[in-house]
């Protein structure tokens, strides 16, 4: 009961923080202009590309998580992998994270793999994607420098702004502190919660990328770790072709908003609401773009997004049961 009500309240908390930061970012937007330009000025079939390109980075996840249980000893049916996969999705738009462990739970049902296992698959699984989102990451901030600093030379503030962070006192007098600290107190750091979560999630790491290193199909592996990722970017870039406001902007501007609007899902928010909406408007800010425009934007981009989710993921967990009821028959 206690865990129950834990639960609700962490997702009113969550979904709070979220509807908040959405709240601020639209609340001054003209709401006709919105409906306007969505009613008359999108052309919908890149939408329709979009869905179907995040559609295959959901299936190529899938047959990537299959290569993972392999070495279990199991091999699952792509199908029943898939439904589960989308079925974490749907979970992770109620609670932040909770859609790792809903899909191996449902996986671990159906096809009767050992549930911590799977959880290591799924924890390692997340290591690569930071990995990823990392790399591109990389390339983007080395591609695009010099567009980041005509930004700045273009929004004097902000360039005052940042020169003023980088160069405050207060700034890089308290990192010598903080440094300092851990240097005085790090045999009774070692001891504390956050240092040891921090232990474990390292250990976590190295035995993830060694777990890839062992995998008997790694070359397929690592092919479907890019081609997810590639599938998200272009999932958003051919987006800009429906406005006329983003369909002249290069891929290398789409590949920037990618990112930006992906560290925004990292926000304690469902779904990315809100801070999602935020990066890329910001992003989308950097080369030229209006920012009622740019919230236009994120607002049709997430929300074709979620629902598609939301429809696949609820399809998924009505028809699961009734494609595996011999498999719980034999099991029960």
């Amino acid at each position: 009961m206690k865990k129950k009500i834990l639960n609700v309240l962490k997702f009113i908390a969550f979904f709070s923080v979220g509807g908040i930061i959405f709240w601020l970012i639209y609340k001054d937007q003209d709401i006709a202009r919105i409906k306007e330009i969505l009613t008359n000025d999108v052309n919908y079939t890149w939408i329709w590309l979009s869905l179907f390109l995040g559609l295959l980075s959901h299936i190529s996840r899938s047959i990537r998580w299959n290569l993972m249980i392999e070495p279990l000893s199991h091999k699952p049916r792509l199908l029943n992998t898939f439904l589960s996969v989308m079925i974490g999705y749907l979970m992770n738009l109620v609670l932040p994270r909770m859609g790792e462990i809903s899909r191996c739970g449902v996986l671990s049902r159906y096809e009767k793999i050992s549930f911590p296992k799977l959880v290591g698959t799924v924890v390692t699984e997340r290591i690569i994607d930071v990995i990823m989102l990392l790399l591109f990451f990389v390339f983007v901030l080395f591609t695009q420098f010099g567009q980041f600093l005509g930004f700045l030379h273009r929004n004097p503030e902000i360039e005052h702004n940042v020169r003023s962070l980088i160069t405050s006192p207060v700034l890089w007098g308290g990192l010598v502190i903080f440094i300092a600290m851990i240097i005085v107190y790090r045999r009774t750091l070692k001891n504390t919660i956050l240092f040891k979560k921090i232990d474990e999630t390292l250990a976590l790491f190295k035995e993830g990328l060694i777990s890839v290193r062992n995998m008997k199909k790694k070359w397929a592996f690592i092919g479907h770790s890019f081609f997810i990722w590639i599938m998200y970017y272009l999932m958003m870039y051919v987006v800009f072709f429906s406005f006329d406001f983003t369909r002249d902007l290069t891929p290398l501007a789409g590949l920037t908003t990618f990112v930006l609007a992906s560290f925004g899902m990292v926000a304690p928010s469902p779904g990315g609401i809100g801070s999602w909406h935020f990066m890329t408007k910001e992003a989308l800010w950097i080369y030229g773009i209006d920012k009622g425009d740019g919230l236009i934007f994120a607002f049709l981009m997430h929300t074709t997004m979620t629902s598609m989710l939301i429809v696949i993921g609820l399809i998924s967990f009505l028809i699961l049961p009734f494609l595996n009821r011999r498999n719980v028959t034999a099991k029960s």
